[in-house]
């Protein structure tokens, strides 16, 4: 396992301080010791991506493509090593580790696939009309061109999916960009299995030096240096809205700005229409209780607000999410961090007017956590924009609304959102359909009759939402589309067929 950082094809480990992965199952420090990246280390980072970008934005799609198919292959080839190392990372099961790597090497394939299309230059040619009067037109072709080094920082609740390899990185390197990533904190060893595998891959398919380097962070000064650093082009980022915002101000403050596109999480409302709610509450509750606790409630999609109609029929589906809620085990969050701010911010809500818990925080070893449920009336949740924002982990709050009516006025005092979901019978479209002209405006993904957590990598998805969702509701973080983040369009105004790049000499 590298314990320093990867500069390009080099291992560079000039720090004297040491950084340490921890198990949260257990809370104890892993045995390996890390390397940050000092100064200097960021900069020739960062450098050599520049120095790569010349190359590698010309090289041919399917060349890419394969880089990309390698990745994947090296991924999948380390197998049973990684899945551990990831396990004792993060607590999670077995089975959820699997399902992330699979995702991650799927869509590295997806974005192979897009590379060697070319499908993403979105090519448009409007030839000259030089007869046309009273002014001639000239010839014009457009197509999209890579911005250049891209800055990742990886995200501590998808180490696969959303980090060294996830698709901020993919969809990078699909379109030309070269990328320098900076671990999470929390999955050190994770990210070095990841990043050594990247290199090789690298290697293996004669790509130039430099078009990817990955590195432990020194706390917040590596992050301020990557964004800052003159020769970076945009900078991709999952987390909380307090990270995100920072790297955002400062891509802005720069003397040359860049964009920062930061997905930040949102509470994703659930709205429950009295009759999906009668329909079938026993289902509905398991359905619901599964969202909120899946993997101790640490995606950026977890429903941390339902929003009902004050009824006999609510009451029970409470009573059975209850039920089912106090079944789920007690799993350990990701890192002391995300632990000590869950807590805060229940402790936060608890004394607020009319809050009434259902469910409350269990005692519980280590970074081991229960989900937590609370009610409140609609009146008082529109009174109180302090209930409206996201306590990341397995919470969600009820609002209770007094008729239909009060249920839009909720959605219409939403923030930006991620997803915004529905339930209702087939004899209240007329309202689903009032309900979906608000949430459109608030969110990125309106779910009907499903959950908002899973997340499908396609050419459809959109995740991304009205800040402070995402810094840019124009584009996704997942999907074909996400690579849209790291290009420009560039129009070439009469210039001779040789002179053209080589996508356009064949129109």
């Amino acid at each position: 396992m590298i314990t320093g950082n990867i500069l390009g094809y080099q291992i560079s480990a000039l720090s004297e301080k040491r950084l340490y992965a921890s198990n949260p199952s257990t809370v104890e420090m892993l045995p390996e010791t890390f390397v940050p990246a000092t100064t200097a280390e960021t900069d020739r980072a960062v450098r050599l991506a520049a120095a790569a970008f010349r190359t590698y934005r010309n090289l041919a799609g399917t060349l890419r493509a394969a880089f990309l198919t390698a990745i994947a292959d090296g991924i999948e080839h380390i197998g049973e090593t990684l899945v551990q190392r990831m396990m004792e990372e993060t607590g999670y099961p077995q089975p959820r580790v699997i399902v992330e790597r699979n995702r991650t090497c799927s869509q590295l394939r997806m974005f192979a696939e897009i590379a060697a299309s070319e499908q993403w230059r979105e090519i448009v040619v409007d030839p000259a009309l030089p007869d046309r009067t009273p002014t001639p037109r000239p010839d014009l072709r457009s197509m999209m061109v890579p911005l250049g080094p891209i800055v990742v920082f990886g995200a501590a609740n998808f180490p696969l999916a959303y980090s060294t390899a996830g698709g901020d990185v993919a969809s990078a390197l699909a379109v030309g960009c070269p990328v320098i990533v900076k671990a999470h904190d929390a999955h050190l060893g994770t990210h070095a299995l990841v990043a050594e595998v990247i290199m090789n891959a690298a290697r293996q398919t004669d790509m130039p030096e430099g078009v990817f380097s990955a590195l432990v962070g020194d706390g917040y000064e590596t992050g301020r240096q990557l964004v800052l650093h003159p020769d970076t082009a945009a900078v991709g980022f999952t987390g909380s809205q307090q990270g995100g915002r920072a790297l955002f101000d400062l891509g802005h403050q720069r003397e040359k700005p860049i964009p920062v596109f930061a997905e930040m999480g949102s509470v994703n409302p659930v709205f429950l229409l009295p009759g999906a709610v009668a329909a079938d509450v026993e289902a509905l509750a398991k359905t619901l209780a599964g969202s909120i606790a899946l993997s101790v409630g640490q995606f950026c999609t977890q429903p941390g607000i339902l929003v009902a109609l004050r009824n006999s029929d609510t009451v029970h589906l409470l009573d059975m999410l209850k039920i089912e809620l106090e079944k789920m085990t007690t799993a350990p969050m990701l890192h002391t961090e995300i632990y000590r701010s869950f807590h805060n911010g229940i402790e936060s809500i608890r004394n607020h007017d009319g809050l009434n818990m259902i469910c409350d925080v269990m005692p519980a070893p280590g970074l081991h956590t229960s989900p937590v449920l609370a009610t409140v009336d609609a009146t008082n949740f529109l009174n109180q924009p302090q209930l409206h924002l996201e306590v990341f982990g397995p919470f969600s709050l009820c609002v209770l609304c007094s008729d239909p009516d009060q249920m839009e006025m909720v959605a219409s005092s939403l923030d930006g959102q991620l997803t915004a979901t529905i339930h209702a019978a087939e004899t209240e479209h007329n309202r689903t359909s009032d309900l979906m002209e608000v949430l459109s405006e608030k969110a990125g993904r309106i779910v009907i009759k499903g959950v908002p957590t899973g997340v499908e990598v396609c050419g459809a998805m959109t995740h991304g939402g009205p800040y402070p969702a995402s810094t840019d509701s124009r584009f996704t973080a997942v999907g074909a589309r996400s690579v849209r983040r790291w290009v420009r369009p560039v129009t070439y105004q009469n210039v001779p067929s040789v002179l053209l790049p080589e996508l356009l000499k064949m129109l």
